[in-house]
């Protein structure tokens, strides 16, 4: 007989063992008050920490005010607050905003953005890039074949070109730069003319395909190929960006500005909000009536990303990040003198990656391990990676020295205890 008690579908997969029934600040805290380090940050999304007071402040009023103005029914005054706040920060002269829920929701506008403003099919993306979940984004992502596997044909008109992962190609980064700028002009001659070509989408650093950055003459390069073929460069910072690199955007590292810039994860400390930004220019060739959505530019969550904004100007979170994340890299160097099996550490700011190897082949099981014991001693992390090898370090921008140290104390308790 049929048990007619609603339960969680069994395809929901959890990463650790922990029920959080409370969160507060770098910490998370489980129904019997045990309290762990969240160096997950939900993904990357809690940026001012669990319930920061500010953030919370302005949910709270605002659900008192009005919970929902449906975005393309009636005005809801906080999206152009939050468009005047987000213009601040995006380089000129990306200036207009479409809002949605959540990252893939941004790529999917995106996607339709640059087909329609160039009146062009193809769309470049580079190996290991994750861009979302949906049918369009997901056709995009090629971080690991099982975000993939059994709903294939994915969506035409996708080249994927290579990604200078000079680490894993075991060249040195100008090698690899030169590689992949030379496949990439490789594709214009074999796969996709400049004239069919829309756009290319491409993560500052890469996150689910193992935290790997770009670097300067490579996105330097794809600005001068999109400049020179009409083709729209668009930068995916849903989890590299507001400030979680170092810098506000994680562009900004590399001195390039794009056409489009795509944000969600730590834009409003866990409420559910993604923005796609571009020019005036570039939005107002898309057609008319192809952004909109019920839930985009939700009220509440919008005036959450107010306060987020306000919150990491006040506290100078970017800064923050930039330097416990030279802390934490110190750290982690100091560990892999002692432990080779630290293949790999890569990443900028508080976005930095740990590659496990056992010889010369990537260690999922045993970043896997290393995960489970960090847990049992109060600290969550995640993996990533096509092998599930990168152990990736994920914390708030709130995080402060004494807990980057404890965190590291505890990866060195885990990497004994799985030696």
């Amino acid at each position: 007989m049929t048990d007619h008690k609603g339960k969680l579908s069994p395809l929901l997969k959890q990463a650790t063992g922990v029920t959080a029934a409370k969160g507060e600040g770098a910490y998370i805290i489980d129904p019997e008050g045990r309290r762990y380090l969240d160096f997950t940050s939900g993904i990357g999304v809690t940026s001012t920490g669990h319930c920061h007071p500010k953030v919370v402040e302005a949910a709270q009023k605002q659900v008192a005010t009005m919970v929902h103005a449906q975005a393309t029914t009636v005005m809801n005054p906080r999206l152009p607050e939050l468009a005047e706040k987000l213009g601040e920060l995006t380089p000129d002269p990306l200036n207009a905003f479409f809002f949605s829920n959540a990252g893939t929701e941004a790529v999917e506008g995106a996607i339709r953005l640059v087909r329609q403003a160039t009146e062009r099919p193809n769309i470049i993306v580079f190996h290991g890039g994750f861009h979302g979940r949906t049918m369009g984004s997901l056709s995009l992502t090629t971080s690991s074949v099982g975000l993939r596997a059994g709903v294939s044909p994915m969506m035409s008109g996708v080249v994927v070109a290579p990604f200078p992962h000079a680490f894993h190609y075991g060249w040195s980064e100008e090698e690899a730069t030169d590689f992949c700028l030379r496949e990439l002009d490789r594709i214009f001659v074999t796969y996709s003319a400049p004239k069919e070509t829309a756009a290319m989408f491409i993560e500052p650093v890469q996150g689910e395909g193992g935290y790997v950055p770009a670097n300067t003459r490579f996105m330097q390069g794809l600005r001068e190929r999109c400049d020179k073929h009409g083709i729209l460069l668009v930068f995916d910072e849903v989890q590299a960006g507001f400030g979680r690199s170092g810098k506000f955007w994680a562009h900004d590292h590399f001195g390039v500005t794009p056409d489009a810039i795509l944000i969600a994860k730590g834009l409003a400390s866990g409420f559910p909000i993604s923005a796609l930004a571009a020019s005036e220019e570039t939005m107002a060739k898309g057609w008319p009536g192809s952004q909109g959505g019920t839930y985009g530019g939700n009220t509440v969550s919008a005036a959450a990303a107010i306060a987020t904004i306000d919150v990491i100007k006040e506290e100078g979170l970017v800064d923050n990040a930039e330097r416990m994340g030279k802390r934490l890299r110190s750290n982690l160097e100091s560990l892999k003198k002692d432990y080779p099996d630290m293949a790999d550490i890569r990443g900028m700011g508080l976005m930095l990656g740990v590659e496990m190897r056992r010889g010369d082949a990537p260690d999922g099981e045993r970043a896997g391990n290393l995960l489970k014991e960090c847990e049992k001693r109060g600290l969550l992390m995640l993996r990533c990676g096509p092998y599930q090898e990168i152990v990736r370090w994920l914390p708030p921008l709130i995080v402060n020295q004494e807990q980057i140290d404890e965190a590291t104390r505890i990866f060195e308790e885990a990497l004994k205890a799985t030696a």
